[in-house]
């Protein structure tokens, strides 16, 4: 079976991101799915907004380990965040940038704990770049301006949803994994999404979305 067919239950592709805007507004979590023919994987999302230390705690223990914070280019910018590595040779051009930790409120920085609180410090009104100690535990991820638009990428899905739901610009995602260590594909994300009640909805939705959403406001 393909993706189409496997996310039917989940409704058709506006529904799936007005469910999924739903959940974020009441600070739930949701499954992004990319295109097959891309990374073909399933990441776990939460607002960095309304983030707890128990959502992030599934996160490490359900994920990679690879907690990302997801910015907008000028949010990055705001907390001078240079580039992870001067030149980006990963195959989908994801935009790490260097990692974080809080200077203030955390231990060791890799409790779930302390990661909401690197967040939480990070996309603060008034968060400046001496908030933050570099290197860290959480890594900030730089969403193109244009967002789904400019990229088909989990990053820029979850900056997107965020701001469609009226959020605060900035999502904290990480890979969905199976029990074996092997990367979760649509049917085991299906079915977390299920044991979890989360909505399920692909980057591709929500490129639908916005062409919808933005003819009808032109």
């Amino acid at each position: 079976m393909n993706q189409t067919s496997i996310l039917a239950d989940f409704g058709e592709p506006i529904t799936r991101v007005e469910k999924a805007i739903a959940a974020l507004q009441e600070g739930r979590g949701i499954l992004l799915l990319d295109d097959e023919s891309r990374e073909n994987e399933g990441d776990l999302i939460y607002s960095a907004q309304y983030l707890t230390a128990q959502q992030m705690a599934l996160m490490i223990r359900e994920c990679s380990g690879i907690v990302c914070l997801c910015l907008t280019d000028s949010d990055a910018n705001k907390l001078d965040l240079p580039p992870m590595v001067e030149k980006n040779s990963s195959v989908n051009q994801t935009a790490f940038t260097v990692s974080i930790e809080a200077k203030v409120g955390v231990t060791t920085g890799v409790s779930a704990k302390d990661r909401v609180t690197t967040v939480k410090t990070a996309i603060a009104e008034t968060a400046t770049p001496d908030d933050l100690a570099r290197p860290g535990h959480v890594f900030p991820l730089r969403a193109r301006s244009g967002g789904v638009f400019s990229r088909r990428g989990h990053t820029e899905g979850t900056v997107d949803l965020m701001t469609l739901a009226g959020l605060h610009p900035s999502g904290v995602l990480c890979e969905l994994s199976n029990p074996d260590g092997s990367m979760a594909k649509t049917p085991e994300v299906v079915l977390f999404a299920q044991k979890h009640n989360m909505p399920v909805l692909t980057v591709e939705d929500i490129a639908l979305y916005r062409t919808q959403l933005e003819r009808h406001s032109a």
